[in-house]
């Protein structure tokens, strides 16, 4: 598992690099203070510290991210829900970039609206302060019980579920010794005038606010910025009118984060990191003019300084969210004028790939999101593509008839056939390369699911693309119609297809089981009927008159059409099949 993941870096080691250096020259010119140990106390414990947060986050997205996901998708339609989906996913996988990453996918893909996905950023903030209160709790002293306990569980465990939770467990080990040899390390610092005066200075609310904003955006998580501050205030170094700008500040810097990542990534992305931009921004600027009334108020919630901090962060998350989420669909509506939709049409000559983010690709639970609403994409072609193909062999508007009338039936039919084929290349692809990454046992039953279905979708495409023009070609040369009877056969079973395909389009919407039950189910009927259609011709051949029976061409033409829609309704069959066992694996 890649632990790191970028997050450990040049800017972390060098902040905590600045951090150690600074507080050498607090220490008394007598040199009662060991330099060398003030800097590999407070380098290493905060070293530890950030590499535990990132390894008890990194376990919990693997074990549970899944599942979460999933509530994501089916949770979110009113805007008071979402608000609690996204304290509760944001809780359990302790990281609300995670969370924010998991909802540009699903805007993206069209599974969740934006505005509704403005209630899961305000639940997120809310879910991250969760971290905070657990730090507040005085339990160093287990700390490294939790490492041996995490390293036993990681390191001989066959199972991946408890190698999972087991990192979960060390992380948690690493935070809390992390903050131990920190508190240990600042001990002597606290007699330091130097030392004291630039703590105290943080009671100056912009001055903390900036700092906090600074610290969080170069470490990238104010889950590690708020422990960092109790920890301060446990080894009484940080007073509480100190530590509330400093964590407010955080709520702005963790914005940082979805800021970069929208630079370069879809416009649905852009407006999710504006989204978590506004709130926070604003949020802080309505508590900033009154923190002294704020801190006497947290004052009263306990006597303990640590606990008291963590208690302002959720209560400041908590009220904000409430004061905003009446107003999340003027918000919303206000970011989509400013960042307003571009339009891509499908139907131009380069096919267009809409929801395949390369940005989001080493992320497992967005890329499998994307890579669902592509594949949507692709069977919403190829549901027009089959709502063409008896359209040649008909005389008369009895079918069907979704094509444009306006365009030439053979080209357009080709166009979208080469779409389908570029798009499931694509797709393929981007599957391929989300598959390096680290993937939990469900993640990886469902990316080898889409492939499979992906490879179905081109088996289809390509059967459809040699025989289709065969008939076509081959009835071109032939002067005679089918039957009335004929005729009448192929445009029921055509309407049977369509539903077919317009059910499993329904599915990539909302992931409904019940759609596949049913697409197994008319499938059977439909091979019931296609054999039955066969054996009534037999039937009719044997009492017509010779002068009612059509050619052997045309006969031939019209059986060799069945059978090709044959075809079609067993990949869609199969597709179904694929996709019911793993919604019933993943129950």
């Amino acid at each position: 598992m890649n632990l790191f993941r970028n997050k450990i870096s040049y800017q972390k080691i060098a902040l905590l690099f600045f951090l150690a250096t600074s507080s050498l020259f607090a220490g008394n010119s007598d040199n009662t203070i060991s330099f060398f140990l003030l800097f590999t106390g407070l380098f290493g414990g905060m070293g530890m510290f950030l590499y535990g947060m990132e390894m008890m986050s990194d376990g919990m997205k693997v074990t549970a991210g899944n599942s979460m996901r999933t509530i994501l998708e089916k949770l979110t339609s009113n805007k008071y829900l979402a608000v609690l989906v996204g304290a509760f996913v944001t809780m359990v996988i302790q990281s609300s970039s995670a969370t924010t990453v998991m909802l540009v996918s699903f805007v993206n893909s069209g599974l969740l609206a934006f505005s509704q996905a403005l209630g899961v950023i305000l639940g997120s903030n809310i879910g991250s302060t969760v971290t905070a209160q657990i730090v507040a709790f005085k339990v160093t002293d287990y700390a490294l019980l939790l490492i041996a306990l995490g390293s036993i569980m990681s390191l001989f465990s066959k199972k991946e579920t408890i190698k999972n939770l087991g990192l979960v467990v060390l992380g948690f080990g690493l935070l809390f010794y992390g903050m131990k040899v920190m508190s240990d390390t600042m001990k002597p610092l606290r007699s330091d005038p130097a030392f004291n005066s630039i703590l105290t200075s943080f009671e100056n609310p912009f001055l903390g606010i900036l700092a906090g904003a600074i610290f969080t955006a170069l470490v990238q998580s104010s889950s590690a910025t708020t422990g960092i501050v109790i920890t301060l205030a446990s080894g009484g170094s940080i007073t509480l009118e100190a530590g509330i700008p400093l964590i407010f500040g955080a709520n702005i810097g963790t914005c940082i984060t979805a800021l970069l990542a929208g630079l370069n990534a879809s416009r649905d992305a852009k407006r999710v990191a504006v989204a978590h931009v506004t709130f926070n921004v604003i949020g802080v600027l309505l508590f900033c003019f009154w923190i002294p009334t704020f801190a006497d108020i947290i004052s009263q919630t306990s006597q303990n300084i640590p606990r008291q901090i963590a208690n302002a962060h959720t209560i400041f998350n908590i009220i904000a969210s409430v004061v905003f989420i009446p107003f999340t669909g003027f918000i919303a509506k206000t970011i989509i004028h400013y960042f307003p939709d571009k339009e891509v049409d499908r139907n131009i000559e380069k096919p267009a790939v809409l929801h395949l983010d390369d940005s989001l690709v080493s992320q497992p639970e967005a890329a499998i999101n994307n890579a669902q609403a592509e594949i949507k994409g692709v069977v919403g072609l190829t549901e027009r593509v089959v709502g063409t193909l008896v359209r040649p062999f008909i005389k008369g508007q009895e079918l069907i008839d979704i094509e444009n009338t306006d365009q030439d039936l053979m080209s357009g039919m080709n166009q979208r056939i080469e779409k389908i084929s570029f798009l499931n290349q694509k797709i393929s692809e981007y599957l391929i390369t989300a598959s390096k990454s680290d993937l939990s046992s469900n993640q990886s039953k469902e990316l080898f699911t889409l492939v499979s279905i992906v490879n179905y979708l081109s088996s289809m495409n390509d059967l459809i693309k040699v025989r289709f023009v065969s008939l076509v070609s081959k009835k071109e040369g032939i002067n005679e119609d089918f039957s009335d009877t004929d005729q009448q056969e192929a445009i029921d079973y055509h309407k049977r297809l369509i539903k077919q395909v317009n059910r499993l389009d329904k599915f990539f919407i909302k992931f409904d089981k019940e759609k596949m039950e049913k697409i197994i189910i008319k499938g059977k009927e439909n091979t019931d009927f296609e054999k039955k259609y066969k054996l009534d011709r037999i039937e009719r051949m044997k009492t017509s008159s010779e002068a009612d029976i059509k050619s052997s061409e045309i006969n031939q033409l019209h059986s060799q059409l069945m059978d090709m829609l044959k075809q079609v309704n067993i990949f869609i069959n199969l597709i179904a099949s694929s996709l019911i066992e793993l919604e019933s694996e993943q129950e």
